[in-house]
């Protein structure tokens, strides 16, 4: 008998330990995936002016996973090697701490919480287990520690001078990445005012208020009551704004954007997804929505999954910056992949170049790429990173009466 309960202790403690390592890279294969559909060659001129651009992406989610941005591995859609074939020049990496049962667009309860088994599984710190700003803080310490072991690589962006920096650094031999800490949905906060603070602190500089719930700040797109901004919701915006954090309207419900969009003094990013007239799903943007946007001086960052676009192709991409330009402006357009979000695309970051064909091929021209391609995110950082008291007076008061 004591043989027996040894050796099936034993083949407990192998299987726990093959459950820890293997299965949190099965789940990532199983849910961020490429869908093998055609792609067309890249021509000599695309890849030449895709060399030559700052491309910058507004929203991945790879922080989520178990391997390091510094790793590289064959699934997946985003790591360092990647990103560099791709000739990223700036990467949002966003922190999605909690996601409901059985996820959809239409609706979700808050009851529910499929991270906390990921987070189990992952081994990570006990802390992360029962909360979600603990989650969110070890996603900061993640990144910190990412752009530590690239020795160089990749270097991290909290300020404007730091983007100016980046932008200097790139146009040398090295080209390092800038990264930049967000957050998929604020319930992260627990209701406290004070861990928007922890949160800064920890290098976080752009902040989605929901992402597939509702909670204590706003309604989201994808929750039941799908309400507007709470007080405390309109507390955290101002804050943000004061601050030097980006507000991101990304799955926000329709009456949590139209809420944000009127009282914005700084520009709002919508971070990633598409616009109604090409995709019509509810998490995309209406025309209004997007004259919205335009008007704070944001941006739309346009993803290139089968949820935004309706289907992966990246002509499709450029039909949704097509719409952009045609009714608010060039300078409205940017890009917002969602990789490694739990989505299925026609290619990885290593691929971004099909999207500067894809626009080349539908007629925009030089500048238009370079502006959709990087160009127009990098102002709105710049821009959404200097402390609200930092700002001339004059454009303070210039942003509360006319939106920009």
């Amino acid at each position: 008998m004591k043989k027996f309960l040894l050796a099936t202790l034993s083949l407990t403690v192998l299987l726990a330990i093959g459950f820890f390592a293997l299965a949190p890279s099965i789940f990532e294969k199983q849910t961020n995936q490429i869908d093998g559909k055609p792609l067309p060659a890249i021509t000599a001129e695309a890849q030449k002016l895709h060399d030559s651009l700052m491309i910058v992406d507004l929203h991945s989610d790879t922080l989520l996973w178990k391997r390091k941005i510094t790793d590289n591995v064959d699934y997946g859609h985003m790591d360092l090697k990647r990103m560099q074939a791709g000739n990223v020049g700036l990467q949002i990496f966003s922190s999605v701490t909690k996601t409901p049962k059985d996820q959809n667009y239409d609706s979700n309860s808050a009851e529910t919480d499929n991270i906390t088994m990921l987070a189990v599984s992952q081994l990570q710190p006990i802390r992360t287990w029962t909360s979600l700003l603990e989650r969110q803080l070890w996603h900061a310490t993640k990144l910190d520690r990412a752009v530590t072991a690239s020795d160089g690589a990749m270097v991290a962006v909290s300020t404007a001078n730091h983007v100016d920096g980046l932008a200097l650094a790139r146009s040398k031999s090295e080209k390092p990445i800038g990264v930049i800490f967000s957050a998929e949905g604020l319930q992260t906060l627990e209701g406290k005012r004070e861990n928007l603070d922890k949160l800064y602190d920890a290098g976080m500089r752009m902040a989605g208020l929901v992402h597939f719930f509702d909670n204590a700040l706003a309604g989201s797109m994808h929750g039941e009551e799908k309400g507007g901004l709470t007080d405390f919701g309109q507390q955290i915006v101002r804050d943000m704004e004061d601050k030097g954090m980006i507000v991101d309207i990304a799955h926000s419900s329709h009456e949590t954007v139209a809420d944000i969009l009127k009282m914005a003094r700084r520009p709002v990013v919508s971070s990633h997804g598409g616009v109604q007239a090409v995709c019509n799903v509810n998490r995309n943007l209406s025309d209004e929505e997007i004259k919205g946007v335009a008007a704070t001086g944001g941006v739309i960052g346009l993803g290139y999954w089968d949820g935004a676009m309706c289907d992966t192709d990246p002509k499709t991409v450029a039909k949704a910056v097509k719409h952009v330009r045609d009714l608010v402006g060039i300078e409205y357009a940017a890009l917002g992949s969602d990789f490694d979000g739990a989505t299925t695309t026609r290619f990885d970051t290593s691929g971004i170049v099909h999207i500067t064909q894809a626009l080349m091929e539908a007629g925009f021209t030089e500048a238009e790429i370079r502006a959709v391609m990087g160009g127009n995110a990098i102002r709105v950082i710049q821009q959404g990173l200097i402390p609200l008291k930092d700002l001339p007076k004059q454009a303070v008061e210039q942003n509360a009466e006319t939106g920009q």
